[in-house]
């Protein structure tokens, strides 16, 4: 039995260590957020710039591509994953113009630049 509540005992407080999170992980809220900027614009501009650049021949079926990617605190475009796609050649041609797009203003939070995901859709009629 002594066994047994020295086990839980040790598990229960070798926790309490972990539980706060110190340094630079640390996770604040406060302070202003600022969205990232494309172009000194917003989503409007870069669906502009995806659908200037976009080769409209690789899509086999009209419908909606999904996808999703990160703006890293440098601006870059990182992480793209296609969620829901048309097919082959419209996913790659897609993650082609995303990987060329030019940089964005990173977005901030109490003025030092931040990642951030966005998630967006991308209609065929």
């Amino acid at each position: 039995m002594k066994k047994f509540l020295l086990i839980i005992g040790f598990v229960l407080f070798s926790n309490i260590g972990f539980s706060q999170i110190g340094g630079e992980d640390e996770v604040y809220l406060g302070g202003d957020f600022i969205d990232a900027k494309f172009q000194n614009g917003g989503l409007e501009k870069f669906y502009d710039y995806i659908i200037k650049n976009f080769d409209t021949k690789t899509v086999e079926k009209s419908g909606q591509i999904i996808f999703e990617f990160t703006i890293n605190q440098n601006g870059e475009v990182k992480n793209i994953k296609i969620l829901r796609d048309l097919g082959t050649n419209s996913a790659m041609e897609l993650i082609r113009v995303l990987r060329e797009s030019p940089k964005w203003q990173p977005a901030s939070r109490g003025g030092k630049p931040v990642s951030v995901n966005l998630k967006m859709p991308l209609t065929f009629k």
